[in-house]
């Protein structure tokens, strides 16, 4: 589908006013989940320069948008000294594409500067950083053994692409136990459509929907 620019700094406050109204009507509120960051995992998606630098290969317009709000989640984790995982997407070679390499034409080599995460987000040095090969940020990955091991019940998903690795990243957490939160502003695809029926999706059956401010006032709340 053809990557648009769908949402920008000036228009994300309102595009999430939008986008949370029509899954608000769509799904029952679920209000007896309550975001904790103190037994929640903030998740950076793939925030690297394939999708999130202009000069990228398969650069993402709407990630400019989005980028502001995860940072604000960033630095509210890192004042409650929540964990905080990253992920990369890249492959070393043919040999471990699987599908994505017949399905598609390109892929992110582990070793190029494409790969490297942004550096507006960059990691802390106590912060986890992991390589993923696939959608899912939990399949042949340390994240579920991680998580575990620090007693982390939800899992808050922020990153690229809505549709792709966030979607799948959160149904996966959801058969695997956790709670499932997504700021609708804190993530992004090619596409409005791709992004809002993602949301919608998601919000019907694996997670809860909110928007950055939310979760930022549900911090405050528990400092």
């Amino acid at each position: 589908m053809r990557t648009t620019d769908y949402v920008n700094i000036g228009s994300l406050a309102e595009k999430t006013t939008s986008w949370l109204g029509r899954v608000r009507e769509s799904v029952p509120e679920r209000s007896h989940f309550l975001i904790d960051p103190s037994r929640c995992v903030l998740l950076v998606i793939d925030m690297v320069h394939y999708f999130a630098d202009p000069a990228g290969r398969c650069y993402l317009p709407a990630t400019g948008a989005i980028t502001g709000r995860i940072r604000q989640l960033l630095e509210a984790w890192r004042r409650c000294g929540s964990t905080v995982v990253f992920t990369r997407h890249g492959h070393m070679g043919d040999h471990d594409l699987g599908m994505l390499g017949r399905f598609f034409s390109d892929y992110i080599r582990a070793e190029e500067p494409e790969s490297e995460i942004i550096s507006s987000l960059a990691p802390q040095p106590d912060e986890v950083v992991f390589r993923k090969t696939t959608y899912d940020a939990f399949l042949n990955t340390p994240l579920t053994a991680l998580l575990t091991k620090r007693g982390i019940e939800q899992v808050l998903i922020t990153g690229v692409l809505t549709h792709m690795c966030c979607e799948t990243t959160a149904r996966s957490a959801f058969c695997r136990g956790f709670e499932v939160y997504v700021p609708a502003d804190a993530t992004a695809s090619h596409c409005e459509e791709q992004h809002l029926g993602s949301l919608l999706a998601m919000a019907d059956s694996v997670a809860v929907v909110m928007s950055t401010e939310e979760i930022l006032k549900r911090c405050e709340t528990n400092q």
